[in-house]
């Protein structure tokens, strides 16, 4: 959960393209919503697809070196016991 420090709402400036500003203006009809609401909204999207992007990354990273390891050490792993002892010392 965020404090009331993190949720206070700060001012700021940007710019963009005439065609964003139409699309945006045709969600606040469309939502009831203002601009700022749905910048926010969009960012707020935004900041969670990367961090799930970055696990799955990460994730894929690890796969990755886990089958090279196998490929390279785990000739002595004849079973899923063998390799989560290995892991384990």
């Amino acid at each position: 959960m965020y404090t009331l420090e993190q949720i206070e709402k700060q001012q700021v400036g940007l710019r963009l393209p005439k065609y964003l500003i139409e699309q945006i203006d045709e969600l606040t009809k469309e939502y009831s919503l203002n601009r700022s609401e749905i910048i926010t909204e969009s960012i707020k999207a935004f900041l969670i697809e990367q961090k799930s992007k970055r696990l799955y990354d990460s994730f894929n990273e690890s796969c990755k070196e886990l089958k090279t390891i196998i490929a390279n050490e785990g000739d002595d792993l004849d079973t899923l016991e063998d390799f989560i002892n290995e892991i384990d010392n």
